[in-house]
């Protein structure tokens, strides 16, 4: 009866001072608001720690529907994973820096002979270099 009781307790516990984010305003109050939890989060059960929840879940699904991350292709992952990296360090694996920059530059295609190659020698995992 006590386990029925608590689950019974934690359902009509409510959430203080909590509001739908729907404009850019409401988005910069509830980040506000969670910035007082950010040196100290609270424990979980508590009212400051439900806040804490209910503020993370509304700021989350806002900023997934206003913000939305596009996926990179396969080449875009590997332009980026090249930064601050000299052409023959893709090159050396590939056999050629001149393989290399036709890859990046989309004038010779990403092989899964090459993708499994760039995986290996630059720790990427292999489901990011062929995806679709």
């Amino acid at each position: 009866m006590m386990q029925m009781e608590t689950v019974s307790t934690r359902l009509t516990e409510t959430v203080e001072d909590v509001r739908p984010i729907r404009m850019a305003d409401d988005h910069r109050w509830a980040l506000a608001e969670i910035d007082r939890y950010v040196a100290e989060e609270p424990a979980v059960g508590t009212p400051d720690g439900n806040r804490f929840e209910v503020l993370s879940i509304l700021i989350a699904a806002h900023e997934e529907r206003t913000f939305p991350i596009a996926e990179a292709d396969p080449i875009e992952i590997l332009q980026f994973a090249a930064m601050g990296h000299a052409p023959a360090e893709l090159g050396h694996p590939l056999g050629s820096r001149a393989r290399a920059s036709e890859i990046l530059s989309r004038k010779s295609p990403l092989t899964l002979a090459r993708i499994r190659i760039i995986s290996e020698a630059w720790h990427l995992p292999i489901a990011v270099l062929a995806a679709p």
